[in-house]
């Protein structure tokens, strides 16, 4: 189930993605399900703006003393009973994960949703050595079952119809009555909490993601809105906790500050439905938690970009709303993208994690609208983070020879403010022919911009050439 990096395709996926009629049908809801409520959350606290600025703050700060509070956290989690184990690479964060689950003798593992599972293909590793993950998010779950990885982060399955979460559920659970109704939401819903209530009970091991480690307690942090990551991390024996090092914040009053932005941002709720702080294995006296547990942190190229110009995209807490608010995802999903992280954010942190050699697409699936920057709670820069990347793809000849050749011809003549005033003034003569009324239905060289946008034909004198004549 892990991806596969088909960034370099991104062009024919998204080709694929705009004749797909039922994801067309399913994307819809992401424009409807999530900009409206985000706007109705932020508008309904006052504090909304002052909250995002101190969420950036806290980030910042954090990222600037990252080892002194990763050995805070280390040193607090084991005084609490927790082994945190640091993995330099996916390979070694897979190989810690292996090692667990092989000194427990686990034959199964439920898993709660966790960006880094799929960020370092933990699914597919386990399988391979003959361990069972069980995705036990509603979402996961329902993409486990067709094969396939998270198209959101926060909402795993958003590109899926309601009919073919049925169709996959009577394929899966084929075991059940054929004549039972699931035309409802609530029924689906029914269906998959009782199949994976076996499956958390037969657990050997439980895995859950982290949206904060908390330097202050030793403390890892969940929120979801199902309950299931609860049930996975206190119903086995062991449970881990997978966590890349930026998750870091200092006290737990840190972290109520940016719960407040994050289910706000995220889904439009205040808060989330669970909000779970686990601190260490079960201690004498308490009802229930693993006998063990453990914290794989992973760095896999993020100490890199604490250091270059990719720091503040470090700040991320995952809330999603860059891609809820992005007008390429709501064209295409996410699945288009070819790689773990998708939208906005995925474009500036895929390059980083992949490298740009495989993702360079990604950078420039953006309409530099703003839209993702305006709504980001710890307010990231992500188009001038895609800049970047544009840049590093242009100086490395990732680019086409002829948009190479397009650019340096413009910077020679934006260098040059007399042949670039005549430039223009012959370009708009030229254009001018190919005029139809007030805009162009095609222009040549221009045909895969313009067979599906008509613009607006440009007046007749440049700004400059106007400003002077009204002197």
């Amino acid at each position: 189930m892990s991806l596969s990096i088909t960034s370099p395709a991104f062009k024919e996926n998204a080709a694929l993605a705009l004749a797909d009629v039922d994801l067309q049908q399913a994307l819809t809801h992401v424009e409807r399900g999530f900009i409206e409520k985000r706007r109705k959350a932020a508008e309904a606290l006052p504090e909304f703006e002052a909250l995002r600025d101190e969420a950036r703050a806290i980030k910042e700060h954090t990222l600037a003393h990252l080892d002194l509070y990763l050995e805070a956290f280390e040193a607090k989690a084991q005084h609490a009973g927790a082994e945190v184990h640091f993995a330099e690479t996916a390979e070694d964060a897979r190989q810690a994960v292996l090692a667990i689950c092989r000194r427990a003798k686990a034959r199964t593992v439920t898993k709660g949703k966790s960006m880094i599972s799929e960020e370092i293909g933990l699914n597919d590793f386990l399988e391979e050595n003959d361990i069972a993950p069980v995705e036990t998010d509603l979402g996961e779950y329902i993409i486990q079952l067709r094969g396939e990885p998270p198209s959101h982060i926060i909402a795993p399955a958003v590109h899926v119809t309601r009919n073919q979460v049925e169709q996959e559920f009577r394929r899966a659970h084929a075991g059940l009555d054929p004549e039972r109704d699931l035309s409802e939401p609530v029924s689906l819903l029914a269906e998959a909490r009782a199949a994976l209530r076996e499956k958390f009970l037969a657990a050997d091991i439980g895995i859950t993601g982290a949206n904060f480690l908390i330097a202050e307690t030793g403390s890892s942090v969940i929120v979801t809105n199902e309950g299931n990551g609860d049930l996975t991390q206190i119903l086995p024996r062991v449970h881990i906790v997978l966590a890349s090092i930026e998750k870091l914040v200092p006290t737990l009053e840190d972290v109520s500050t940016l719960l407040r932005v994050l289910a706000r941002s995220a889904t439009g709720q205040d808060m989330s439905v669970y909000t779970t702080f686990s601190t260490g294995p079960r201690r004498p006296g308490d009802p229930d938690g693993p006998e063990e547990t453990h914290i794989v942190i992973l760095d896999n190229g993020r100490a890199e970009m604490l250091a270059g110009e990719l720091r503040e995209m470090l700040r991320c807490i995952r809330c999603g709303a860059c891609m809820n608010h992005c007008p390429v995802y709501h064209a295409i999903g996410g699945h288009a993208y070819g790689a773990t992280y998708v939208g906005p954010m995925g474009a500036v942190l895929a390059p980083a994690l992949f490298g740009l050699e495989k993702t360079a697409n990604l950078p420039n699936a953006s309409t530099f609208c703003g839209r993702c920057e305006a709504v980001c709670p710890v307010r990231i820069p992500l188009p001038k983070l895609m800049r970047h990347w544009r840049e590093r793809e242009y100086e490395r000849h990732l680019k086409p020879a002829a948009e190479r050749g397009g650019l340096k011809f413009w910077a020679f003549l934006a260098k040059r403010p007399g042949l670039y005033r005549l430039a223009t003034r012959l370009g708009l003569a030229a254009l001018s022919r190919f005029g139809r009324q007030d805009s162009y239905a095609s222009l040549p060289f221009a045909g895969g911009w313009t067979r599906h946008r008509d613009l607006p034909a440009p007046a007749a004198k440049s700004f400059l050439d106007q400003w002077k004549a009204s002197r």
